[in-house]
C-alpha cells in the first residue's frame, strides 16, 4: 500500500526511530524527536547506498518521489548519484570562491596596507553599495561586459559619472587580480572604454593673485574665531599640505629642534613618509601653539574631545566665515596656490612636486627617496614664507627665488 500524506501527517515519534516506505527504495525515518527527513537507497555497481532527499514537510511527499525518480534514472545512465551530488557541490562551493565579491574581497585585503585607511574603506564600500547587489554572486570568469556596463550606468544615472569611472578602473584592477590567480581570462573593463561620457575636472578653488593672496594672508591674521583654527589657518599656507594630513598632525610627528614635520607613511596618499621643512614662521605659530595643545596628542584637536582632531569642515567653514565663497578658496587651494607662484617662480619643478608629495610612479624609487631635494626643499620654504609675509603687508611683488639668493 503507497505512504500518503495523511499517513506522514499523523506519524508520531516512538522511541526508537522508524521507517515508513514510500516504494521503489524511497522511505521516510521518523525520529524520536518528531524530526521526519526521506532518504532514498539504491544499488550501483553491486553496492547499497542511500542519499537524503531533504526533510518534511520541506520536502512533501511528490516532490521527494520526483527526486527519487532522477536518482534512479542516474543510476540508469550509469552514474553514481551520491557521487554526482559531490561533484555538485564542488562545483557550487568552487563557484562561491570564484565570484566576484570573493575575488574583490580577496584583492582588497591583499592591497589594502598599501593605500590610506580612508581609501581603503572608501574602495570597499563603493563595490558593497554599487557592484556586489548586482554581480557579486556571478562567477567572475562568467561576467559579461554588457552585465559590467549595466551597473556603470546605474551608478551614472543617479549623477556620479565621476564615481562610475572609479568603480570601472577599479573593477579592471579585480579582474587583472583575477586573470593573474588563475580564475578569470581577460580584463572586461577594457571593452567599456569611452562607453562613459568623461568626467569634467573640477580643481579646487584657489586664490593664485599675488594681491589677492596678500588680502587673504590679511584676513587669517584678523581671524577671530578660535584660536586653534586660527592657527591651522596660519599654517596651511606656509606647509600647503594636504588638507587632512594638516587636521591629523600630532606633536610626536614634529623635531622642533631640526624644524621639521615627518609625516608618517601610512597617513600619506601614497604611503610613503614625508618630509615637510619648518620655515621661521611656520616654527612661530608652533611655539605659540604648543602652551595650549601640546600637551595632547593633535596639534589642532575638536573642540569637543582632545582625543578627535579637529572636523574636516572646519577650515572650509572658517574660509567662509571670512567671506570667501567656496568657488573663490578652499582648504586645498593652499596647495594649488604655492604650486603655481613656486612654478612661476622658477624653483626646481621635481622640488615643488616632492613637497606637494605628488604621487610617484615608481613606488620603490619613492620608497628610497622621500627626502629628495631637502637641501633646496628646506630653502624653498623659508623663500616662500617670506614671499607670503610680503604679501601680507603689501609689500612689492617680486620674484620669490631671485628675492631669496640674493
Amino acid at each position: 500500500m503507497a505512504l500518503t500524506d495523511i499517513q506522514i501527517r499523523n506519524a508520531k515519534p516512538e522511541a526508537k526511530q522508524y521507517k515508513l516506505s514510500a516504494g521503489k527504495g524511497l522511505y521516510l525515518i521518523v525520529s524520536p524527536n518528531g524530526g521526519k527527513w526521506w532518504r532514498v537507497r539504491y544499488r550501483y555497481a553491486g553496492k547499497q547506498k542511500e542519499l537524503s532527499v531533504g526533510t518534511y514537510p520541506e520536502v512533501s511527499l511528490k516532490q521527494a518521489t520526483q527526486r527519487r525518480d532522477e536518482i534512479r534514472k542516474t543510476v540508469i545512465d550509469g552514474l553514481d548519484p551520491l557521487h554526482e551530488r559531490k561533484i555538485d557541490k564542488l562545483s557550487k562551493r568552487s563557484a562561491a570562491e570564484n565570484s566576484f565579491e570573493a575575488v574583490t574581497r580577496e584583492w582588497h585585503s591583499k592591497f589594502k596596507n598599501k593605500w590610506s585607511l580612508g581609501h581603503a574603506a572608501r574602495t570597499l564600500t563603493r563595490f558593497e553599495k554599487d557592484v556586489f547587489p548586482w554581480i557579486g554572486a556571478r562567477e567572475i570568469n562568467k561576467i559579461t561586459a554588457p552585465e559590467l556596463l549595466t551597473v556603470l550606468h546605474r551608478v551614472e544615472s543617479r549623477g556620479a559619472l565621476d564615481t562610475a569611472h572609479r568603480i570601472q578602473q577599479q573593477c579592471g584592477q579585480v579582474f587583472r587580480y583575477a586573470i593573474a590567480t588563475g580564475r578569470a581570462e581577460r580584463d572586461l573593463s577594457v571593452d567599456l572604454r569611452g562607453a562613459l561620457p568623461p568626467v569634467r575636472t573640477k580643481h579646487h578653488a584657489s586664490i593664485t593673485d599675488p594681491k589677492q593672496i596678500g588680502g587673504l594672508l590679511r584676513a587669517i591674521q584678523d581671524y577671530s574665531g578660535s584660536f586653534v583654527t586660527r592657527c591651522a589657518l596660519g599654517l596651511a599656507p606656509y606647509l600647503f599640505v594636504r588638507p587632512g594630513e594638516l587636521r591629523m598632525a600630532e606633536w610626536q610627528e614634529f623635531d622642533l629642534d631640526s624644524a621639521e614635520w615627518r609625516i608618517p607613511s601610512h597617513k600619506m596618499k601614497m604611503r610613503t613618509v614625508h618630509i615637510v621643512p619648518l620655515s621661521q614662521q611656520a616654527m612661530s605659530i608652533l611655539l605659540e601653539l604648543q602652551p595650549l595643545t601640546g600637551g595632547g596628542k593633535y596639534l589642532f584637536p575638536s573642540s569637543r574631545t582632545k582625543a578627535r582632531p579637529m572636523s574636516e569642515n572646519t577650515i572650509n567653514a572658517a574660509l567662509r566665515r571670512m567671506g570667501f565663497s567656496k568657488d573663490e578658496m578652499t582648504g586645498h587651494g593652499f596647495r594649488s596656490m604655492a604650486s603655481t607662484l613656486l612654478n612661476e617662480q622658477g624653483w626646481h619643478k621635481d622640488a615643488i612636486e616632492r613637497q606637494l608629495a605628488h604621487s610617484e610612479r615608481d613606488g620603490v624609487r619613492a620608497a628610497y627617496n622621500y627626502a629628495e631635494y631637502l637641501p633646496e626643499r628646506k630653502r624653498m620654504m623659508q623663500a616662500w614664507a617670506d614671499y607670503l609675509d610680503g604679501l601680507s603687508a603689501g609689500a612689492e611683488i617680486i620674484s620669490i627665488k631671485k628675492s631669496f639668493e640674493r
